[in-house]
């Protein structure tokens, strides 16, 4: 087994060093903030993931799993570290990679070992060059390094599932032999592995997330000219994706995707188009399909109070962007409380997990009572078992 560290405890990085340390490896995770290595140290995890929190509690227990602030400390024993820090979307579109350099100074000016540095952040194609750039220039140490682009698929709240049970690992290596480190490193994972170079792999995860999109954006459409022609679209969906070729996943209509991937890596990709004069037509025109999918819903609930919510209260049912996390990033309902109150409605929402928001209330019962009409915008498990029949209700998402 071997010693890793992983800069960066958000999502990608919690999860990817949680899994690692679960597999038998020694895994130090590092950030700067104190007081979250603090709570980390404890077994707490600082964001809602289901089976993350006693995977971590059982892994520092066993003395697999340590938490710190200090890069010296994480690297002193480490030969693989992994880059897992944020890469948030610029006002152009672009990848902003202010933490990616960042991290690749750290990495220069504290490594002791020979190195394979793994970038497990989502970036754009060209990124680990870059990486392996700035390390190369700032090395103090006399040692030997390599940069392995090693991108992540992880569905939130599904990631624990998806790293024991995924459909591939992909390795992208200029060096052979640090690429069968990798390779070597999630062996007991079990899973089918694609080797490739830097670049390609850089490709195959915005590629992957611009055409999960595109899937979205496009049975949305056709959910939306399904209602005027008296067309089930939950029956087309099924029909389409027996069909091998298309597959059933992600053809099911709402409000549109959200959260921390695909908003930011499909204008990340259509700008690298635009960059490259090889625009992403297809693209372009799912990201605003996807934006206009949230407008046409709040219209649908304007036109039912003929244009007029002002006094209205207004319950909304979920609130993260997806059932099984608390992540509010690009979340359709956060767009649906800014519109409603601009226009003087009352808001009150219930999600089993999102519990901060000012419009918040404790149970579900809380939004049914004394409303006007109720919006099902996120497609919790437990939202199952109640009868709206006496609501005005709309269907944001499709629930069983």
């Amino acid at each position: 087994m071997v010693n890793v560290a992983v800069i960066g405890t958000g999502y990608v990085g919690l999860v990817t060093g949680v899994v690692l340390s679960e597999i038998g490896h020694t895994v130090t995770c590092i950030d700067i903030n104190k007081d979250k290595v603090s709570t980390l140290k404890k077994g707490q995890s600082p964001i809602y993931e289901p089976g993350l929190d006693e995977l971590m509690v059982k892994n520092i227990e066993a003395g697999r799993l340590y938490f710190t602030t200090n890069h010296q400390e994480a690297f002193v024993n480490a030969h693989i570290v992994f880059i897992a820090v944020g890469t948030p979307q610029s006002d152009s579109g672009a990848a902003d990679l202010k933490y990616i350099r960042q991290a690749a100074k750290d990495v220069a000016l504290n490594i002791v070992n020979d190195t394979v540095i793994v970038v497990k952040s989502t970036v754009p194609i060209g990124t680990n060059d870059l990486v392996e750039s700035i390390i190369r220039e700032n090395l103090v140490a006399d040692v030997a390094v390599n940069v392995v682009s090693n991108p992540e698929f992880l569905r939130e709240g599904h990631a624990i599932h998806d790293t024991f049970h995924g459909d591939r690992i992909v390795i992208g290596a200029e060096s052979f032999e640090a690429g069968n480190t990798i390779e070597q490193l999630y062996k007991p994972l079990d899973l089918p592995v694609v080797r490739t170079n830097r670049r390609s792999a850089e490709m195959i995860k915005y590629a992957s997330n611009a055409f999960l999109a595109t899937k979205i954006s496009f049975i949305n459409e056709i959910a939306n000219l399904c209602e005027p022609l008296g067309a089930n679209v939950l029956a087309v969906a099924e029909g389409m994706g027996l069909d091998h070729r298309i597959g059933r996943a992600f053809l099911n209509p709402g409000l549109g995707y959200g959260g921390s991937c695909f908003p930011k890596d499909t204008e990340a990709i259509a700008y690298l188009g635009r960059e490259y004069n090889a625009p992403l037509t297809i693209v372009e025109s799912a990201i605003k399909a996807n934006s206009h999918q949230r407008y046409i819903f709040l219209q649908k609930v304007l036109d039912y109070f003929n244009d007029n919510v002002e006094g209205k209260t207004i319950g909304m049912l979920g609130l993260a962007f997806k059932p099984n996390t608390d992540d509010l990033r690009e979340a359709p309902s956060l767009y649906l409380i800014d519109e409603l109150e601009k226009r003087g409605a009352i808001v009150k929402a219930y999600d089993p997990v999102v519990k901060h928001l000012k419009q918040c209330v404790e149970t579900v019962d809380d939004v049914l009572n004394g409303v006007n009409a109720i919006l099902l915008v996120t497609e919790w498990e437990e939202f199952d078992k109640y009868d709206f029949t006496e609501h005005v209700v709309f269907w944001g998402r499709n629930f069983n």
